[in-house]
């Protein structure tokens, strides 16, 4: 992600979280992300809700493109960061929104993976991950899949793990 090149760390756990509430907000489903060069592009089914009647209820599904540029990113991470310093409950992990709590730890794994380049999509809760990662050999696109329990199990733990690796007096 250019707007992180130079800096110790891409941090894909908070750009990814901030995407992810931003899903959450449009109500999107079966996403998929590709990262381009300034930024990424986002596509899911969204439901377009119908008239007033009953059998028009359920409303239409339509495919929903969206671009984010880094510009974009640091705005949506700032205002996530408000967000959650906010004396909320809504303020809370455990209250995110699906998106915003899975891809905050499929973000760390990926800042864990240091790739080059991000590819995933989501089906009825599981990911499918496709990195290009550098190897000895050159780069190599690498397949990782979390299911929708691991997925579930993950977010579960985060906070533990938030808790376990801050500094002596730190806020988690």
């Amino acid at each position: 992600m250019r707007i992180y090149e130079g800096s110790p760390r891409q941090d894909f756990e908070e750009v990814l979280r901030s995407i992810g509430a931003i899903l959450d907000q449009r109500g999107l489903r079966e996403v998929s992300l590709t990262e381009i060069p300034d930024g990424f592009i986002v596509q899911g089914l969204a439901v377009e809700q119908a008239g007033s009647t009953w059998s028009e209820s359920y409303g239409q599904q339509h495919k929903e493109t969206l671009t984010f540029v880094d510009d974009d990113i640091a705005r949506f991470m700032e205002e996530g960061i408000a967000r959650r310093e906010q004396p909320t409950p809504v303020a809370s992990f455990g209250n995110a929104g699906g998106y915003e709590a899975a891809l905050r730890v499929i973000g760390h794994y990926i800042d864990g993976q240091r790739p080059r380049d991000v590819f995933f999509f989501e089906q009825e809760g599981a990911y499918v991950l496709r990195l290009l990662t550098a190897t000895q050999a050159g780069a190599k696109h690498v397949l990782v899949e979390f299911t929708r329990d691991e997925i579930v199990q993950l977010a579960a733990q985060a906070p533990a793990g938030r808790a376990s690796n801050a500094a002596p007096g730190a806020a988690g």
